[in-house]
């Protein structure tokens, strides 16, 4: 009797076989694969971990992590340095506060509230830090907010500026004092000025000058007491910027909601008489809408008077200047046009420098004390508002305000 033996289903074919080892073949390889891309990765990493090591460890600028409660978790040895420290262990885990000057500690408050209360990406101060031995130096604090596997931390830089500021602040002592010095010599010169001023004015009209002969020698007199009169006037001028500009500097700006349009046209009235006099045309353009800024009235007015002093002064007969007033991107710009003789291309960055060097003599004969236009800055900056000008040689000036 025949039997059959039947297939065993387990069993596979020879082609089944070696396509079994051909897929665990694959699939080991796609492991090795694997593995080898990660490995690079690590190796990667690893090659720019020494590179920043290297970088944060050699640097002669101090640098240093901290984190959200100003503890340091690292530092390098220029930090160290400048601290007067001789191991990282004597510096990391501490409070970078805990070497602040105690009059400066609030600056490190304010970097914490930037960076991690604000979340401002960087934040950069001047403040003031005390060695290990008590001394003090200066340094420029840099701080950039970076995320870690242990939260948002500072990556920190810190440079000694300790030679820059000292000079600096010796700039400024020296440059109170001569403030100081001119405000006082400009006092005290206001009254003999005057007195002098008054004397030309009673010499001029006194009955032995008017009685001189002949006729030519009295005109060359009278001509010398009007030179001299012209002299005190401009030295009054001079005495008047230095001594408003003591005040500027000294004194709070007190500002209040006004209408703007109505400021203007009250102020203007002045010079459209001087202009109707110089034959010159003075137009006030408005918005059909009140425009309302807070302003100081006095502070801002003397802005309009040097700026239409100007334009009148530069701009000859049959010319025009013109006001205009419009709220801009969000803003109130304050124009004043005129058609005058313009301002050399050399002499425009000069134009708001102190005693600048590109004041002119007028077209009338008037001459400026090089203060104007810098007084005129340094109020429209009081009003947190900004001041440029356009000009042409022969064409005219434009000076732009913008207010917020």
């Amino acid at each position: 009797m025949t039997t059959t033996t039947k297939p065993d289903p387990t069993s596979r074919s020879a082609s089944e076989e070696l396509e079994a080892l051909r897929l665990e073949n694959q699939q080991l390889r796609s492991e090795k694969a694997a593995l080898a891309t990660q490995q690079a990765k690590v190796d990667k990493y690893e090659q720019s971990q020494v590179r920043f090591r290297t970088v944060f460890d050699h640097s002669p600028l101090g640098h240093k992590i901290i984190d959200n409660e100003l503890l340091i978790r690292q530092a390098n040895p220029a930090v160290l340095a400048m601290l007067g420290l001789a191991t990282a262990e004597e510096l990391i885990g501490r409070r970078i506060i805990e070497f602040s000057h105690p009059d400066y500690r609030d600056d490190w408050s304010r970097l914490q509230e930037s960076l991690w209360a604000h979340k401002m990406a960087n934040f950069t101060l001047e403040t003031c830090m005390l060695r290990q031995n008590g001394s003090s130096f200066w340094c420029q604090v840099t701080s950039v907010l970076f995320q870690d596997e242990a939260g948002e931390l500072g990556y920190t830089t810190l440079e000694d500026i300790t030679e820059r500021k000292t000079l600096a602040i010796a700039h400024k002592h020296l440059y109170d004092a001569q403030e100081t010095i001119l405000h006082l010599v400009a006092h005290d010169l206001k009254n003999p000025v005057n007195n002098i001023q008054i004397v030309v004015q009673l010499l001029q009209q006194h009955a032995a000058i008017r009685g001189i002969a002949p006729d030519s020698a009295q005109q060359d007199v009278q001509k010398l007491l009007s030179l001299a009169a012209q002299s005190c006037g401009n030295a009054n001028a001079l005495i008047r910027d230095v001594l408003y500009l003591g005040q500027l500097e000294s004194t709070r700006l007190e500002k209040h909601r006004t209408d703007l349009s109505a400021f203007l046209r009250e102020r203007l009235e002045v010079f459209r008489i001087l202009a109707q006099e110089k034959q010159i045309e003075l137009e006030l353009h408005l918005p059909p809408q009140a425009v309302h800024v807070a302003i100081h009235r006095d502070k801002f007015g003397r802005i309009l008077d040097n700026l239409l002093s100007n334009a009148l002064n530069f701009t000859p007969a049959g010319g025009s200047i013109q006001v205009r007033l419009k709220e801009h991107d969000g803003r109130v710009r304050l124009t004043v046009q005129d058609t005058g003789l313009g301002i050399p291309a050399e002499l425009q960055p000069h134009v708001f420098d102190k005693f600048s060097r590109a004041s002119r003599a007028g077209l009338y004969g008037d001459t400026t004390t090089g203060l104007g236009l810098f007084i005129t800055k340094q109020i429209v900056e009081m009003h947190q508002g900004q001041i440029w000008l356009e000009s042409r040689e022969n064409e005219g000036t434009t000076f732009y305000i913008d207010l917020k």
